[in-house]
Order: structure tokens, then sequence, then C-alpha cells
């Protein structure tokens, strides 16, 4: 079996393979002393996994995505009026608690800017959406979040959070894999044996996500473990803002009137956060606080297992309508973009 043979086969079955890269992860994680020193590696393996992503992505098309106001407006509504109602609604339940009311802010009021672009593009959504959205989704929560926390949380909140983890994580998780990308698209057209690296980058899409998977999970389990009896308060609420923004973004999707593909991208845009870039913030806080960051990464082990779901749930939820009902499909409905 070569290379792009296994990872066809890799895609195929590629819940089972995320699934046994969780399992792994947490035996790993929580069995062996060292894992937690695997965290500086989450970084550049999402990096890696990011620039895969972009360099299927054919520039040409982030073009044409900077001029869907549709989407973009649909998604600005989702992430930056309704979100902040559902966290509104759902953040009560620890209210009296001031990290876990911080934790739970921090990381639900930030949408995410990295791996939902891979997590869209597998469920086959409009991945080139969401990767033109990026730099408009970091620009807002960079500006709203502070807002959104004074209301919220109130002003003592607001002072202690620092913005510049923001602009390091846009940077290594979006500027430089997409440099990157455009530089090894545009040589491609000059290089045959550039052009054979686009094939085998795409067809690596699965590992690099099981290896994300493992990486992240395997070097944070622990220290959630330690402090579950604190956090068990916050994965029910979690695991509400899943179940509860999935049928939210469908239906702002269906008022939008916007085609398959992009109505994937938008239900992935309203539901994943930004907890790998909050997390820094999370760390910067006061010694009171030490419970903050476990709340943020508490968010991302169950969002990651709400994902491996989530990438056949969602096409099975937006799919092409049958033409005798709907009146017809647009080229766009019939088949979806991968990335």
């Amino acid at each position: 079996m070569n290379a792009l043979t296994a990872a066809a086969w890799a895609e195929r079955h590629q819940v089972s393979v995320y699934l046994t890269a969780i399992a792994a992860a947490l035996l790993v994680g929580w069995a062996v002393p060292g894992a937690p020193g695997l965290a500086p590696a989450v970084t550049p393996v999402l990096g890696l996994l990011l620039f895969a992503t972009f360099l299927a992505v054919p520039f040409a098309a982030l073009g044409r995505a900077f001029t869907d106001l549709r989407f973009l407006a649909a998604l600005l509504v989702l992430d930056f009026v309704l979100v902040p109602v559902v966290v509104l609604a759902l953040s009560r339940a620890v209210a009296g608690h001031e990290a876990l009311l911080l934790g739970v802010l921090l990381v639900l009021l930030a949408p995410c800017v990295d791996y939902v672009i891979v997590f869209t593009g597998l469920a086959g959504g409009a991945a080139d959406r969401l990767l033109a959205a990026a730099p408009l989704l970091m620009l807002a929560q960079m500006l709203l979040l502070p807002l959104y926390l004074l209301l919220l949380a109130g002003p003592e909140a607001v002072a202690l959070v620092e913005l510049g983890p923001f602009v390091e994580a846009f940077v290594l998780l979006i500027l430089l894999p997409l440099a990157a990308a455009a530089a090894v698209q545009g040589a491609a057209d000059r290089s045959a044996r550039l052009r054979r690296l686009e094939p085998v980058t795409a067809a690596a899409m699965v590992p690099l996500m099981a290896l994300t998977l493992f990486t992240v999970i395997a070097s944070q389990v622990r220290g959630v473990g330690e402090q579950l009896a604190d956090l068990a308060a916050v994965v029910p609420l979690y695991a509400a803002f899943l179940v509860l923004m999935v049928p939210i973004g469908i239906l702002v999707a269906r008022l939008a009137r916007l085609d398959v593909p992009v109505s994937r991208a938008l239900v992935f845009g309203g539901v994943t956060r930004n907890s790998l870039v909050v997390l820094p913030l999370a760390l910067a806080l006061p010694e009171r606080l030490a419970l903050v960051p476990f709340v943020v990464v508490t968010q991302t082990l169950v969002e990651l297992v709400g994902m491996v779901v989530l990438v056949r749930l969602v096409p099975a939820l937006v799919r092409e309508r049958d033409p005798r009902h709907s009146g017809g499909t647009t080229p766009s409905d019939r088949k979806a973009p991968r990335p």
C-alpha cells in the first residue's frame, strides 16, 4: 500500500482514525508523566496542518470568497450577535465562580480562525470562505471581546486580559502557513516536482489532523484530569453550546439562502471556538485565576470530540435538496469543495 492509497483509506475511515487518535492521546496523556511536554509542539503541528489545508485551496478562489458579502454578513451576525446571546444564557450557570466564568467567556466568545478551516473542508464545506473571513474574524474578536467581557464579567475582567497573543497566533497560524502555501502554488506553475507536492499534502490531511488531535489532547489531558472536580461544571455547558449552535447555524444559513457548501462552512464557523488562540491569554492571568487555562483546555477537548462527530453529522443535516421539491440545485450544491 503506497502513501496515497493509505491516505485515501484514512479519508474513507476518518472518523475511526480520529477516534483512535483521541483514545491514544487520552491513554498517553494520562499514563506518561512527560506527556505535558508535548505542549510546545501544538503550534508547529497545527501550522503544518493549516499549510496543507491552504495549499489545497486555489488562491484564485479567495478573491471570489472575499466578495461573498452574504456569507460574511451571516457569519458576523452568527458569531457576534447570536453567539453572545447563547453564551450569556449558558454562562449564568457558573456566574458565581470567577475563574470558571472568565474561562467560559474567553473561549466561547472567540470564533475559531484556524482548524475550523480543516474541519469544514473535511465535511465538504466551502473552506475558502472561512479562509477569506479569517482576518475579519480575528480583528472583530480583538475589538469586541473586551466589550463582551465588560458586559458579562465586569471591568476587572477586561483589565486582566492582554490581546497580544491574538496577534502572535494570527501571524504563526494564518499568515505564515498562508504565505508558504501561496509561494508553493506560485512556484508549482514552473516546477513539475512542486506540482507533485500538492496532491501529497492533500492526501496527508487526515493523518495530520489525527496528529494534531493527539498532540493537543495528550499534552493537556493530565492537567484537566487533575482539576476535574472543579471543571465538571463547564463540560455540560460546552456540550450544550455545540448542540445549540448547529441548528442555529443551519437556520441562519437558510435565512441567508446560502448554498450547501457555504452553509456547512457557516455552521462550522459558528460552532468552533478559538481555544488555541485564547489559551495564551488565559495563561497570562494572575495566580488567583490559575484555573482559567484549564477551563479553556476543557473546551478544546469537548470541541475536538464534537468535531469528529460533526464532520459526519453536518453533511447529513446540510445536504442537497431533492430537485423535485426545491426547484433544482446549483453546481456548487451538487459537489462540495474539499481542501
